[in-house]
Protein backbone atom coordinates (compact mmCIF):
# COMPACT_ATOMS: atom_id res chain seq x y z
CA UNK A 1 0.00 0.00 0.00
CA UNK A 2 1.59 3.25 -1.18
CA UNK A 3 0.64 6.60 0.41
CA UNK A 4 1.76 9.93 -1.12
CA UNK A 5 2.89 7.76 -4.03
CA UNK A 6 3.72 10.50 -6.52
CA UNK A 7 4.34 9.14 -9.99
CA UNK A 8 5.38 5.74 -8.61
CA UNK A 9 9.16 5.50 -8.28
CA UNK A 10 9.02 3.82 -4.88
CA UNK A 11 6.28 1.43 -5.96
CA UNK A 12 8.07 0.52 -9.19
CA UNK A 13 11.23 -0.45 -7.33
CA UNK A 14 9.19 -2.50 -4.86
CA UNK A 15 7.40 -4.21 -7.74
CA UNK A 16 10.78 -5.09 -9.26
CA UNK A 17 11.62 -6.61 -5.88
CA UNK A 18 8.50 -8.80 -5.98
CA UNK A 19 5.81 -6.77 -4.18
CA UNK A 20 2.33 -6.20 -5.63
CA UNK A 21 0.58 -2.83 -5.19
CA UNK A 22 -2.96 -3.20 -3.84
CA UNK A 23 -3.77 0.46 -3.07
CA UNK A 24 -2.38 3.86 -4.01
CA UNK A 25 -2.94 7.31 -2.54
CA UNK A 26 -1.77 10.48 -4.30
CA UNK A 27 -3.22 13.99 -4.17
CA UNK A 28 -2.06 15.23 -7.59
CA UNK A 29 -4.32 14.06 -10.43
CA UNK A 30 -1.38 14.11 -12.86
CA UNK A 31 0.97 12.11 -10.64
CA UNK A 32 -1.82 9.69 -9.71
CA UNK A 33 -2.63 9.36 -13.40
CA UNK A 34 1.01 8.54 -14.13
CA UNK A 35 1.02 5.91 -11.39
CA UNK A 36 -2.15 4.19 -12.52
CA UNK A 37 -1.66 4.31 -16.31
CA UNK A 38 1.67 2.49 -15.99
CA UNK A 39 0.15 -0.33 -13.92
CA UNK A 40 -3.37 -1.09 -15.10
CA UNK A 41 -2.22 -3.75 -17.56
CA UNK A 42 -0.69 -5.83 -14.77
CA UNK A 43 -2.75 -4.58 -11.80
CA UNK A 44 -6.10 -3.63 -13.26
CA UNK A 45 -7.77 -3.11 -9.86
CA UNK A 46 -5.78 0.09 -9.31
CA UNK A 47 -8.01 1.85 -11.86
CA UNK A 48 -11.08 1.14 -9.73
CA UNK A 49 -12.10 3.91 -7.28
CA UNK A 50 -12.01 1.49 -4.35
CA UNK A 51 -8.27 0.96 -4.74
CA UNK A 52 -6.98 4.50 -5.14
CA UNK A 53 -7.45 7.74 -3.23
CA UNK A 54 -6.53 11.41 -3.56
CA UNK A 55 -7.03 12.48 0.06
CA UNK A 56 -5.13 10.75 2.84
CA UNK A 57 -6.80 12.92 5.50
CA UNK A 58 -10.17 11.81 4.21
CA UNK A 59 -9.06 8.20 4.57
CA UNK A 60 -8.40 8.84 8.25
CA UNK A 61 -11.34 11.10 9.07
CA UNK A 62 -13.91 8.85 7.38
CA UNK A 63 -14.27 6.19 10.08
CA UNK A 64 -15.79 3.74 7.61
CA UNK A 65 -13.08 4.01 4.95
CA UNK A 66 -10.29 1.82 6.33
CA UNK A 67 -12.61 -0.95 7.61
CA UNK A 68 -14.25 -0.98 4.17
CA UNK A 69 -10.84 -1.09 2.50
CA UNK A 70 -9.85 -4.09 4.60
CA UNK A 71 -13.00 -5.88 3.49
CA UNK A 72 -12.03 -5.23 -0.14
CA UNK A 73 -8.51 -6.51 0.55
CA UNK A 74 -9.97 -9.70 2.02
CA UNK A 75 -12.49 -10.33 -0.73
CA UNK A 76 -10.23 -9.51 -3.71
CA UNK A 77 -6.77 -10.56 -2.50
CA UNK A 78 -7.42 -12.77 0.52
CA UNK A 79 -5.54 -10.29 2.74
CA UNK A 80 -7.05 -10.37 6.21
CA UNK A 81 -6.45 -7.80 8.96
CA UNK A 82 -2.74 -7.69 9.81
CA UNK A 83 -1.71 -9.59 6.66
CA UNK A 84 -0.74 -6.58 4.54
CA UNK A 85 2.99 -7.08 4.06
CA UNK A 86 4.14 -3.51 3.60
CA UNK A 87 2.81 0.03 3.84
CA UNK A 88 5.05 2.77 2.44
CA UNK A 89 4.86 6.52 2.18
CA UNK A 90 6.81 9.72 1.70
CA UNK A 91 4.68 12.59 3.05
CA UNK A 92 5.20 15.75 0.96
CA UNK A 93 8.47 17.48 1.81
CA UNK A 94 7.98 20.99 0.38
CA UNK A 95 8.50 22.58 3.79
CA UNK A 96 11.41 20.35 4.84
CA UNK A 97 13.54 20.36 1.68
CA UNK A 98 16.16 23.08 1.36
CA UNK A 99 15.46 23.16 -2.37
CA UNK A 100 11.69 23.17 -2.00
CA UNK A 101 11.71 25.84 0.72
CA UNK A 102 13.94 28.22 -1.21
CA UNK A 103 11.54 28.07 -4.14
CA UNK A 104 8.38 28.51 -2.11
CA UNK A 105 7.20 31.38 0.04
CA UNK A 106 8.46 32.25 3.52
CA UNK A 107 6.17 30.72 6.11
CA UNK A 108 6.65 28.81 9.36
CA UNK A 109 6.64 25.08 8.73
CA UNK A 110 3.95 24.58 11.38
CA UNK A 111 1.55 26.51 9.11
CA UNK A 112 1.96 24.13 6.15
CA UNK A 113 -0.75 21.46 6.40
CA UNK A 114 1.36 19.11 4.28
CA UNK A 115 4.00 19.04 7.03
CA UNK A 116 1.63 17.18 9.35
CA UNK A 117 0.60 14.38 7.00
CA UNK A 118 3.05 12.03 8.73
CA UNK A 119 0.46 11.82 11.51
CA UNK A 120 -2.16 10.54 9.07
CA UNK A 121 0.23 7.89 7.75
CA UNK A 122 0.91 6.80 11.34
CA UNK A 123 -2.83 6.58 12.04
CA UNK A 124 -3.33 4.33 9.00
CA UNK A 125 -0.47 2.06 10.12
CA UNK A 126 -2.03 1.90 13.58
CA UNK A 127 -5.36 0.76 12.08
CA UNK A 128 -4.18 -1.65 9.35
CA UNK A 129 -1.25 -3.22 11.27
CA UNK A 130 0.97 -4.09 8.27
CA UNK A 131 3.87 -6.46 8.89
CA UNK A 132 6.28 -3.66 8.05
CA UNK A 133 6.24 0.00 7.04
CA UNK A 134 8.67 2.31 5.29
CA UNK A 135 8.76 6.09 5.72
CA UNK A 136 10.84 8.10 3.23
CA UNK A 137 11.78 11.77 3.19
CA UNK A 138 14.47 14.37 2.52
CA UNK A 139 17.68 14.81 4.52
CA UNK A 140 16.62 18.31 5.61
CA UNK A 141 13.95 16.72 7.78
CA UNK A 142 16.64 15.66 10.30
CA UNK A 143 17.57 19.26 11.09
CA UNK A 144 14.35 21.19 10.46
CA UNK A 145 12.55 23.21 13.11
CA UNK A 146 8.91 24.18 13.24
CA UNK A 147 9.49 27.91 13.67
CA UNK A 148 12.39 30.27 13.10
CA UNK A 149 13.18 30.36 16.83
CA UNK A 150 12.73 26.60 17.32
CA UNK A 151 15.51 24.08 17.89
CA UNK A 152 17.22 22.18 15.09
CA UNK A 153 15.87 18.67 14.63
CA UNK A 154 12.63 19.20 16.53
CA UNK A 155 10.48 18.20 13.56
CA UNK A 156 12.30 14.88 13.15
CA UNK A 157 12.03 14.13 16.86
CA UNK A 158 8.27 14.70 16.67
CA UNK A 159 7.98 12.43 13.63
CA UNK A 160 10.19 9.68 15.05
CA UNK A 161 8.34 9.81 18.36
CA UNK A 162 5.00 9.50 16.58
CA UNK A 163 6.05 6.24 14.88
CA UNK A 164 7.81 4.86 17.94
CA UNK A 165 4.53 5.20 19.82
CA UNK A 166 2.66 2.91 17.42
CA UNK A 167 2.27 -0.18 19.63
CA UNK A 168 3.82 -3.46 18.56
CA UNK A 169 6.56 -2.17 16.23
CA UNK A 170 10.31 -1.69 16.43
CA UNK A 171 11.48 1.36 14.52
CA UNK A 172 14.90 2.32 13.14
CA UNK A 173 16.11 4.86 10.59
CA UNK A 174 19.17 5.82 8.56
CA UNK A 175 20.32 8.53 6.21
CA UNK A 176 21.23 6.80 2.95
CA UNK A 177 22.68 8.00 -0.35
CA UNK A 178 21.15 6.74 -3.58
CA UNK A 179 24.53 6.50 -5.32
CA UNK A 180 25.49 3.74 -2.89
CA UNK A 181 22.71 1.60 -4.40
CA UNK A 182 23.65 1.98 -8.05
CA UNK A 183 21.62 5.13 -8.74
CA UNK A 184 23.23 7.88 -10.91
CA UNK A 185 22.59 10.51 -8.24
CA UNK A 186 23.95 11.36 -4.81
CA UNK A 187 20.41 12.03 -3.51
CA UNK A 188 20.47 11.67 0.30
CA UNK A 189 17.27 10.31 1.80
CA UNK A 190 15.99 9.52 5.29
CA UNK A 191 14.49 6.05 5.47
CA UNK A 192 12.62 4.86 8.57
CA UNK A 193 11.54 1.23 8.83
CA UNK A 194 9.09 -0.28 11.28
CA UNK A 195 8.96 -4.04 11.77
CA UNK A 196 6.03 -5.59 13.62
CA UNK A 197 7.14 -7.44 16.76
CA UNK A 198 6.00 -10.87 15.52
CA UNK A 199 8.06 -10.44 12.32
CA UNK A 200 11.74 -10.13 11.67
CA UNK A 201 14.16 -13.03 11.64
CA UNK A 202 17.68 -11.78 11.00
CA UNK A 203 17.28 -8.29 12.48
CA UNK A 204 18.35 -7.04 15.87
CA UNK A 205 16.11 -4.83 17.95
CA UNK A 206 19.01 -3.57 20.04
CA UNK A 207 21.56 -0.85 19.43
CA UNK A 208 21.58 2.67 18.08
CA UNK A 209 18.12 3.53 16.66
CA UNK A 210 19.83 5.87 14.20
CA UNK A 211 21.53 2.95 12.47
CA UNK A 212 18.85 0.96 10.69
CA UNK A 213 21.49 -0.54 8.41
CA UNK A 214 23.54 -1.98 11.27
CA UNK A 215 20.39 -3.36 12.87
CA UNK A 216 19.39 -5.11 9.66
CA UNK A 217 16.32 -3.03 8.88
CA UNK A 218 17.87 -1.62 5.69
CA UNK A 219 20.43 -2.97 3.21
CA UNK A 220 23.99 -1.74 3.22
CA UNK A 221 24.97 0.04 0.03
CA UNK A 222 28.16 0.03 -1.97
CA UNK A 223 27.90 -3.23 -3.87
CA UNK A 224 26.58 -1.68 -7.13
CA UNK A 225 28.46 1.10 -8.92
CA UNK A 226 26.37 3.99 -10.21
CA UNK A 227 26.56 4.32 -14.01
CA UNK A 228 28.32 7.26 -15.64
CA UNK A 229 26.01 9.60 -17.54
CA UNK A 230 27.45 8.77 -20.93
CA UNK A 231 26.71 5.11 -20.25
CA UNK A 232 23.23 5.97 -18.97
CA UNK A 233 22.18 8.54 -21.59
CA UNK A 234 24.59 8.15 -24.50
CA UNK A 235 22.16 6.14 -26.61
CA UNK A 236 19.67 9.03 -26.47
CA UNK A 237 22.06 11.60 -27.92
CA UNK A 238 20.74 12.63 -31.35
CA UNK A 239 23.42 14.45 -33.39
CA UNK A 240 20.66 15.97 -35.50
CA UNK A 241 18.55 17.31 -32.64
CA UNK A 242 16.88 20.71 -33.12
CA UNK A 243 16.40 23.36 -30.46
CA UNK A 244 12.75 23.10 -29.43
CA UNK A 245 12.18 19.96 -31.47
CA UNK A 246 11.88 16.29 -30.53
CA UNK A 247 13.52 12.97 -31.25
CA UNK A 248 10.78 10.38 -31.75
CA UNK A 249 12.90 7.32 -32.60
CA UNK A 250 15.90 5.84 -30.83
CA UNK A 251 18.90 7.43 -32.54
CA UNK A 252 21.26 4.58 -31.62
CA UNK A 253 21.31 1.02 -30.38
CA UNK A 254 21.66 0.23 -26.69
CA UNK A 255 25.33 -0.29 -25.92
CA UNK A 256 25.61 -0.62 -22.15
CA UNK A 257 23.93 -2.89 -19.63
CA UNK A 258 21.97 -0.04 -18.05
CA UNK A 259 20.74 1.17 -21.45
CA UNK A 260 19.55 -2.32 -22.33
CA UNK A 261 17.85 -2.63 -18.96
CA UNK A 262 15.99 0.68 -19.29
CA UNK A 263 15.02 -0.05 -22.91
CA UNK A 264 13.49 -3.44 -22.07
CA UNK A 265 9.67 -3.42 -22.57
CA UNK A 266 7.38 -3.67 -19.54
CA UNK A 267 6.61 -7.32 -20.19
CA UNK A 268 10.23 -8.22 -20.86
CA UNK A 269 11.82 -9.29 -24.12
CA UNK A 270 14.28 -7.65 -26.50
CA UNK A 271 15.37 -4.07 -25.68
CA UNK A 272 14.01 -1.40 -27.99
CA UNK A 273 16.15 -1.15 -31.13
CA UNK A 274 17.53 1.80 -33.08
CA UNK A 275 14.62 3.34 -34.99
CA UNK A 276 11.96 2.10 -32.57
CA UNK A 277 9.56 4.75 -31.20
CA UNK A 278 10.97 6.91 -28.41
CA UNK A 279 8.75 9.01 -26.14
CA UNK A 280 9.24 12.01 -23.83
CA UNK A 281 12.37 13.16 -25.72
CA UNK A 282 11.30 16.73 -26.53
CA UNK A 283 13.85 19.54 -26.30
CA UNK A 284 13.28 22.84 -24.53
CA UNK A 285 13.26 25.91 -26.77
CA UNK A 286 16.26 27.96 -25.61
CA UNK A 287 16.78 31.54 -26.78
CA UNK A 288 20.04 32.64 -28.39
CA UNK A 289 21.52 34.02 -25.17
CA UNK A 290 20.85 30.80 -23.27
CA UNK A 291 22.33 28.73 -26.10
CA UNK A 292 25.41 30.96 -26.05
CA UNK A 293 25.68 30.49 -22.30
CA UNK A 294 25.44 26.70 -22.55
CA UNK A 295 28.02 26.60 -25.35
CA UNK A 296 30.36 28.75 -23.26
CA UNK A 297 29.92 26.39 -20.32
CA UNK A 298 30.90 23.49 -22.56
CA UNK A 299 33.95 25.42 -23.77
CA UNK A 300 34.98 26.43 -20.25
CA UNK A 301 34.71 23.11 -18.46
CA UNK A 302 31.38 24.02 -16.88
CA UNK A 303 32.28 27.51 -15.67
CA UNK A 304 29.72 30.23 -16.41
CA UNK A 305 31.42 33.28 -17.98
CA UNK A 306 30.85 36.57 -16.12
CA UNK A 307 28.62 38.03 -18.85
CA UNK A 308 26.15 35.14 -18.42
CA UNK A 309 26.03 35.05 -14.63
CA UNK A 310 22.71 35.96 -13.00
CA UNK A 311 21.07 35.76 -9.59
CA UNK A 312 19.20 32.67 -10.78
CA UNK A 313 20.05 29.35 -9.17
CA UNK A 314 23.45 28.24 -10.45
CA UNK A 315 23.35 25.84 -13.36
CA UNK A 316 25.81 22.98 -13.58
CA UNK A 317 27.27 21.25 -16.58
CA UNK A 318 26.76 17.52 -16.14
CA UNK A 319 29.93 15.44 -16.50
CA UNK A 320 30.04 12.57 -18.96
CA UNK A 321 31.82 10.56 -16.24
CA UNK A 322 31.52 11.11 -12.52
CA UNK A 323 35.10 10.39 -11.53
CA UNK A 324 36.23 8.66 -8.34
CA UNK A 325 33.73 10.47 -6.11
CA UNK A 326 30.75 9.07 -8.00
CA UNK A 327 27.52 11.02 -8.65
CA UNK A 328 27.40 14.50 -7.15
CA UNK A 329 23.92 15.65 -8.22
CA UNK A 330 20.33 15.35 -7.06
CA UNK A 331 17.56 15.64 -9.63
CA UNK A 332 15.17 18.38 -8.55
CA UNK A 333 11.82 19.58 -9.83
CA UNK A 334 13.41 21.95 -12.34
CA UNK A 335 14.93 20.73 -15.58
CA UNK A 336 17.17 23.76 -16.05
CA UNK A 337 19.32 23.07 -13.00
CA UNK A 338 21.64 21.01 -15.20
CA UNK A 339 23.08 21.25 -18.70
CA UNK A 340 23.56 18.17 -20.88
CA UNK A 341 27.13 16.83 -20.93
CA UNK A 342 27.53 16.91 -24.73
CA UNK A 343 24.87 19.26 -26.13
CA UNK A 344 23.95 22.89 -25.26
CA UNK A 345 20.56 22.14 -23.72
CA UNK A 346 18.84 20.95 -20.56
CA UNK A 347 17.79 17.33 -20.21
CA UNK A 348 14.58 16.00 -21.74
CA UNK A 349 11.84 14.34 -19.69
CA UNK A 350 13.11 10.93 -20.82
CA UNK A 351 16.67 11.72 -19.73
CA UNK A 352 15.38 13.15 -16.45
CA UNK A 353 13.45 9.93 -15.89
CA UNK A 354 16.54 7.83 -16.52
CA UNK A 355 18.37 9.74 -13.77
CA UNK A 356 15.72 8.25 -11.46
CA UNK A 357 16.04 4.87 -13.22
CA UNK A 358 12.52 4.87 -14.66
CA UNK A 359 12.49 2.54 -17.69
CA UNK A 360 11.74 4.00 -21.11
CA UNK A 361 8.30 2.35 -21.29
CA UNK A 362 7.18 4.46 -18.32
CA UNK A 363 4.92 7.32 -19.45
CA UNK A 364 4.14 10.54 -17.58
CA UNK A 365 0.78 12.32 -17.45
CA UNK A 366 0.22 16.07 -17.35
CA UNK A 367 2.13 19.09 -18.60
CA UNK A 368 5.80 18.87 -19.50
CA UNK A 369 6.73 21.78 -17.22
CA UNK A 370 5.24 24.82 -15.53
CA UNK A 371 6.40 27.56 -13.20
CA UNK A 372 5.76 30.26 -10.63
CA UNK A 373 2.79 30.04 -8.31
CA UNK A 374 1.26 27.20 -10.33
CA UNK A 375 4.13 24.96 -9.23
CA UNK A 376 5.06 26.42 -5.82
CA UNK A 377 1.69 27.53 -4.45
CA UNK A 378 1.57 30.35 -1.89
CA UNK A 379 1.05 29.12 1.69
CA UNK A 380 1.03 32.71 2.98
CA UNK A 381 -2.20 33.26 1.11
CA UNK A 382 -3.65 29.84 1.74
CA UNK A 383 -2.86 28.53 -1.75
CA UNK A 384 -1.67 24.95 -1.26
CA UNK A 385 -2.74 23.41 -4.57
CA UNK A 386 0.15 23.01 -6.95
CA UNK A 387 0.52 21.76 -10.49
CA UNK A 388 2.80 18.75 -10.73
CA UNK A 389 4.21 18.63 -14.28
CA UNK A 390 6.35 15.81 -15.60
CA UNK A 391 9.73 17.17 -14.54
CA UNK A 392 8.43 17.78 -11.01
CA UNK A 393 6.86 14.33 -10.76
CA UNK A 394 10.17 12.75 -11.69
CA UNK A 395 12.25 15.04 -9.48
CA UNK A 396 10.02 14.27 -6.47
CA UNK A 397 10.19 10.50 -6.97
CA UNK A 398 12.13 7.94 -5.00
CA UNK A 399 14.83 6.54 -7.32
CA UNK A 400 13.64 3.20 -8.66
CA UNK A 401 17.00 1.53 -8.04
CA UNK A 402 17.08 2.59 -4.38
CA UNK A 403 13.50 1.38 -3.90
CA UNK A 404 14.35 -1.97 -5.46
CA UNK A 405 17.33 -2.50 -3.15
CA UNK A 406 15.26 -1.64 -0.08
CA UNK A 407 12.37 -3.78 -1.34
CA UNK A 408 14.56 -6.84 -1.84
CA UNK A 409 15.89 -6.46 1.69
CA UNK A 410 12.43 -6.06 3.27
CA UNK A 411 11.11 -8.97 1.23
CA UNK A 412 13.88 -11.12 2.68
CA UNK A 413 12.90 -10.13 6.21
CA UNK A 414 9.22 -10.89 5.58
CA UNK A 415 9.91 -14.22 3.86
CA UNK A 416 12.15 -15.40 6.68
Amino acid sequence: MDLFAGCGGLSLGLEQAGFTPVFVNELSPDARGTYIQNRVDAHEWLAEPGFHSSDVKGMVLDKAFLPSLEKRFASIFGIEHGELDLLVGGPPCQGFSGIGHRRSYSVDKEQLPSNHLFQDMAAIIHRLRPRAFLFENVRGLLHSKWTTDGRNGEIWQDILGTYQKIPGYSVAYSLVYAKDYGVPQNRPRVLMVGIRDDVGSGITREGNPEDAIARGYLPAGGSIKAPDLIDLLGDLVDPGYENGGATVQYPAAARTAIQKHLRTPAGGGTPFRKGDPLTEHEYSKHNERILAKFKAMHANGGAVPTEFQTKKFAQRLLPARWGDAGPTITATSLADDYVHFSQPRVLTVREWARLQMFPDWYQFAGKRTTGGIRRAGNPREGIFDREVPKYTQIGNAVPVGLAKAVGEHLRGILER
